[in-house]
């Protein structure tokens, strides 16, 4: 498995690598499966025709953003170890801050990877468990995090939302996810998103976190994105 670090911003890396998958493609339709319908705007694909469906957990806030998106076709709620997908019937999975959030995520994550088609790409956007951000929401009450939670993000914001961060959601356990499933990743970053560090007292307590933990858990990000190629031929035992 090897991997890029690229400077490019999350945006136009999303939208640079899903143009050239298009291209391989000879210019047809991109069928795309975004996993995680609260968050992330639609990609920004100029005069590329693509058929948009949703996946998610059932929860009254993310239904309430799905009222909201107009470029969906369709979505579907509930478990996401049993939704309906069809085998090899998506080029490109949008899987946005969806993996922090729900358990059993290696078993959710192969169940996108086989409804994914081969050459097909992920794009993915998780919160690092690794991080001092990652770390302080983790360990954040669920009743602190309702009570504060409209005094620490923009309005709109959907949540909270549930927070589990298993392994799977730190640069190591994906790296070595990918690996096992014989997965390609071309494309590595971090950034910050995170709505709450924009509230000066939650920049505060991240880096607290980060100086309490010696750096163990770093404050200068929040997100892991990722590009993650599914090859045409390989030998992962569940794709």
């Amino acid at each position: 498995m090897s991997e890029v670090r690229s400077v490019a911003e999350r945006g136009d890396l999303f939208g640079q690598r899903v143009r050239e998958h298009w291209a391989s493609l000879l210019g047809r339709r991109l069928d795309v499966l975004v996993a995680g319908c609260a968050h992330d705007e639609p990609l920004a694909l100029d005069r590329i025709e693509t058929r948009v469906t949703g996946a998610d957990e059932d929860h009254p806030a993310i239904r309430a953003v799905l009222a909201e998106r107009a470029d969906l076709v369709s979505w579907s709620l509930g478990d996401l170890r049993s939704v309906p997908l069809a085998p090899r019937s998506y080029d490109v999975i949008q899987l946005s801050f969806l993996l922090e959030r729900i358990r059993h995520a290696e078993l959710v994550f192969d169940r996108l990877l086989q409804a994914l088609r081969p050459g097909g790409l992920v794009l993915l956007r998780m919160r690092d468990r690794g991080s001092a951000y990652g770390l302080l929401d983790r360990l954040t009450p669920s009743w602190s995090r309702r009570l504060l939670w409209r005094l620490m993000v923009t309005p709109g914001t959907p949540g909270p939302l549930p927070t589990v961060y298993e392994p799977l959601t730190s640069s190591d356990g994906m790296h070595a996810f990918c690996l096992s499933r014989g997965l390609l990743v071309t494309d590595d970053m971090r950034n910050v998103s995170g709505p709450a560090r924009r509230r000066r007292i939650t920049g505060a307590a991240v880096a607290a976190v980060a100086r309490l933990t010696n750096g163990r858990y770093p404050a200068g990000h929040d997100e892991i994105t990722m590009v993650i190629k599914k090859p045409q031929h390989h030998f992962a035992r569940l794709l």
